[in-house]
């Protein structure tokens, strides 16, 4: 339109061969992005961000996210953005012959099933498991250092988001002290390989390694102290509350795992007795 009025063409005379309103295009001149249009744009961003953090979200969850980045909306305006940008859940939704497989491990498998390790914060091993309270379920993400068997950090949550994998991390972490060089080893779960954890693994200079897709044995230590968590704690009765499990699975791991359990492979000694012992340093200061 600018262009043809350069040409000598009166503006009224485009506007009507285009059947187009005046005060509209007038309006569009004097300011071409709406502020309704910017709006969106940093709502669809925020949705982006956490869609790309974690593709198993869907857009209720996203819209959290979004809240948490400082980008308020309602359910209805994350669903109707996420739906014309096909931003959907990786379980919620089908996508026919063009389907996406779980993304590929953001890191190389530095442990090839080997887990041992000869000293203390060498080799961390890390995974989550959930189970049902009355309340719904909770979601559990603990650390282990494979040197004693020791549980270095934990954290729980109502929500499997990367949040709980980072927050387990970060309380490993504050726990151990010096621990630049720590190989920290997962399965290919999307809290693992999310930006979130990711950027905690460089925050902390720790090195990140991942098992393959599908394949449960590439972190079969971790497993097995789910499996005696399982034993212990989770399938002892019906849980009523969040909290109610959440005082019995801390109780179980500090007071009965960490002090009382004497394990075959630390010498029948319990994980803080074998890190008092092998490095008191250490233990001291965890």
């Amino acid at each position: 339109m600018t262009e043809l009025a350069a040409d000598g063409i009166p503006v009224a005379v485009s506007l009507r061969v285009l059947k187009l309103s005046r005060r509209p295009y007038y309006r569009w001149r004097k300011q071409q992005v709406t502020e309704a249009e910017l709006v969106e744009a940093y709502r669809a961003n925020a949705l982006f961000d956490a869609h790309r953090d974690d593709d198993t979200f869907g857009y209720r969850l996203l819209a959290d996210e979004a809240a948490d980045a400082g980008e308020v909306m309602c359910r209805r305006t994350a669903w109707r953005i996420c739906r014309d940008n096909q931003w959907f859940s990786a379980f919620g939704k089908k996508r026919g012959k063009n389907g996406k497989r779980p993304g590929p491990p953001v890191h190389d498998d530095l442990v090839q099933r080997d887990f041992t390790a000869d000293d203390v914060n060498e080799l961390w091993l890390t995974d989550i498991t959930e189970h049902p309270t009355g309340e719904g379920k909770l979601y559990l993400c603990a650390v282990k250092d494979v040197f004693s068997g020791r549980i270095v950090g934990y954290s729980m949550d109502s929500r499997m988001k990367s949040r709980l994998a980072v927050n387990a991390l970060d309380n490993a972490v504050i726990r151990r002290g010096d621990i630049a060089g720590c190989i920290v080893h997962s399965d290919s779960g999307s809290q693992f390989r999310s930006r979130k954890f990711v950027r905690a693994l460089h925050r902390h200079h720790l090195i990140g390694s991942m098992g393959k897709v599908g394949a449960a044995g590439d972190n079969a230590a971790m497993e097995s102290f789910f499996a005696l968590l399982q034993k212990n704690v989770l399938d002892r009765k019906r849980w009523r509350t969040r909290e109610e499990l959440r005082i019995a699975i801390i109780t179980w791991i500090e007071r009965t795992y960490h002090r009382r359990r004497r394990q075959d492979s630390l010498g029948r000694l319990t994980p803080i007795e074998y890190e008092t012992i092998m490095n008191p340093t250490v233990s001291l200061a965890a």
